[in-house]
């Protein structure tokens, strides 16, 4: 195990923290995403501070930040960029949209139409992006963090299964503690802390993390059992679409992370248990039987979790 790569994931979360009080569990879960090369979904209420953290992570590393706010009617040239003729070379010239960035907050994501959802498929599971029949390569550090809203639904599209199968991982952050919140109410007195906050990182250092982060030793075994939380999810009552095996590759991913931050040069069967419902539950789909009785994907990932052997 690197600890040079230990240090890192140490520096960008505890500059994240000089920001997002009281947020050590999502920081820690935004992180594992990261180092692993996943994307992210944050979805909670407003003022939580989704947009914050995208902002904190971006700053602490030095990256390129892009914010597209999604509207029904934004159109996918809009993320992606559109080629524009040129009268003097008498030819087409492609101008880049947002979506070439290191870090992508695709803010409220689920207020556009599926069309322009559906412009972040490729981008986000292939790192490049196809306009007028030629592809573009996305930097090498390309990180997508979309937030939505669970209590608006008017106006929205709800993102389609494809397209949250596409997310590593997804939680929201939650209220603070009250002392937390008094913190929060000190430390933007007289400034936001955001606007001090610089850089921690350079970004020859976060790709050599997550380098690390795959070189991570994961056995048999582990690999089986995250196999098996998978695919009890395809028969698990109540589910009418289980999860892939992309589900099974973010799982592990995720794994390796939180292995190298703990300073283990192995995952353990707990790191897997740690990740399950935020890597897992937003993939399935239950029937509406389930959904009438009041069942959750997140209970019911939590239920697979205890019934599935754990290896020695």
């Amino acid at each position: 195990m690197s600890a040079a790569a230990r240090e890192t994931y140490r520096r960008i979360a505890a500059n994240l923290a000089t920001v997002m009080r009281g947020q050590e569990l999502a920081i820690r879960r935004l992180l594992a995403a990261f180092a692993s090369g996943g994307h992210v979904l944050l979805e909670d209420y407003p003022g939580t501070g989704k947009t914050t953290l995208a902002k904190a992570l971006a700053r602490s590393i030095g990256a390129a930040f892009k914010r597209v706010q999604f509207t029904p009617d934004l159109l996918p040239s809009d993320i992606l960029g559109v080629s524009v003729f040129d009268p003097a070379a008498q030819t087409f010239r492609f101008h880049e949209g947002p979506i070439f960035t290191h870090i992508l907050l695709a803010d409220e994501i689920n207020r556009a139409s599926p069309r322009t959802q559906s412009a972040l498929l490729e981008a986000m599971a292939e790192s490049q992006v196809s306009v007028d029949g030629a592809s573009t390569r996305l930097p090498e550090l390309f990180f997508v963090i979309a937030t939505q809203n669970p209590v608006e639904f008017r106006g929205t599209y709800p993102l389609p299964e494809a397209q949250m199968d596409r997310f590593a991982l997804q939680f929201g952050l939650g209220y603070v503690e009250a002392a937390d919140e008094v913190a929060i109410l000190a430390a933007q007195a007289e400034r936001h802390p955001l606007d001090a906050l610089a850089a921690c990182v350079s970004l020859d250092e976060v790709l050599a993390l997550r380098k690390s982060v795959r070189a991570v030793r994961v056995s048999d075994e582990v690999k089986r059992y995250a196999v098996d939380l998978v695919r009890r999810t395809r028969t698990a009552p109540g589910v009418q679409l289980g999860a892939s095996p992309r589900a099974s590759l973010a799982l592990i991913g995720a794994a390796q992370a939180l292995a190298l931050f703990d300073g283990q040069a192995f995952v353990a069967p707990e790191h897997v248990q740690e990740l399950a419902v935020p890597v897992i539950a937003h993939r399935l789909a239950l029937d509406p039987q389930a959904r009438f009785a009041g069942a959750t994907t997140s209970a019911t990932v939590e239920e697979i979790v205890k019934s599935v052997p754990v290896p020695a």
